[in-house]
């Protein structure tokens, strides 16, 4: 038996943003190691679609539409679950999208839906899930997706590393406010370099400005041709949560080049500048 499988086979996970992407990569790693998987997605067919992947192989899981952009959608994910199962031993923070263009080119709308789904629908999970697990006492897990993006720069991908930033900000803040409480809940960092999804496909763009087809289309075959393999990033992702670890990253290199770049830019407190490789992938 594995360690993943000690820690968490039998217990229930949660996952948001799980229809496709990291979300799908780490519920099927869930179903394998023994973990009855609620896999949650706005989109309920790809949510389906996961869950009977998970099924097929022998594991547990159901599907349920969620939209993390509304509070309460969260709240009443929560209340469902622990009404059903009674615990839940892992949450994983995941949803999010890509937004790409000039920050005075984005529509309102879109705006708007990155900032609800890729902060407000991971601060309202942990705000959701939080006191269920805190009531039933047992020892748990809060994973929130933050990037190698969190330490990082890039124009016209302003919306999504901001947002990243806020995230890995918020679990620093959240690790030591569980050290304060004295509670059994670990909260984990997840970093991933660059993984083969789904986020930079074309139609992931609806409501972007044109001017952002042509770096979407550059960021897709990047993460095509070079990036690592889902289920792998995935099983080390679930192999460092079941370690206890904060920091987990895909690609512990590419994280520490992005952490050893910010650490330069603060202590020089540079101006932001181009690098080459961005100019690069900008065609300048």
């Amino acid at each position: 038996m594995t360690e993943e499988e000690k820690i968490f086979s039998g217990g229930v996970a949660v996952i948001t943003g799980a229809g496709a992407g990291i979300g799908m990569g780490i519920a099927r790693r869930c179903g394998h190691i023994g973990m009855t998987v609620i896999v949650t997605d706005i989109d309920k067919a790809n949510a389906d679609k996961v869950a009977a992947d998970i099924i097929s192989t022998g594991g547990r899981a159901e599907a349920i539409k969620v939209d993390v952009s509304k509070p309460e959608a969260l709240d009443a994910l929560a209340q469902d679950v622990f009404d059903r199962h009674g615990a839940v031993r892992l949450l994983v923070n995941n949803a999010g999208i890509e937004t790409i263009g000039n920050v005075w080119e984005i529509p309102t709308a879109r705006w708007e839906t990155t900032l609800n789904v890729n902060i407000h629908g991971v601060v309202h999970g942990v705000r959701a899930f939080v006191p269920h697990m805190l009531r039933v006492g047992q020892e748990a897990w809060v994973a929130n997706l933050a990037s190698v993006g969190s330490f990082g720069q890039m124009p016209t991908q302003t919306a999504y590393m901001m947002s990243k930033h806020a995230i890995q900000s918020f679990s620093e803040c959240l690790y030591l406010e569980m050290q304060v409480a004295k509670v059994p809940i670990n909260v984990c960092s997840i970093i991933p370099g660059m993984l083969k999804t789904s986020i930079f496909d074309a139609q992931a763009g609806k409501g972007e400005p044109q001017s952002a087809v042509a770096h979407r289309a550059t960021m897709a075959h990047m993460m095509a041709n070079y990036g690592m393999d889902l289920d792998e990033g995935c099983r080390l992702f679930v192999q460092g949560m079941a370690a206890r670890k904060f920091w987990i990253s895909s690609q512990p290199e590419m994280t520490e080049q992005m952490l050893a770049g910010r650490i330069a830019f603060f202590e020089k407190q540079a101006t932001p500048a181009l690098s080459d490789q961005t100019r690069a992938l900008l065609g300048l």
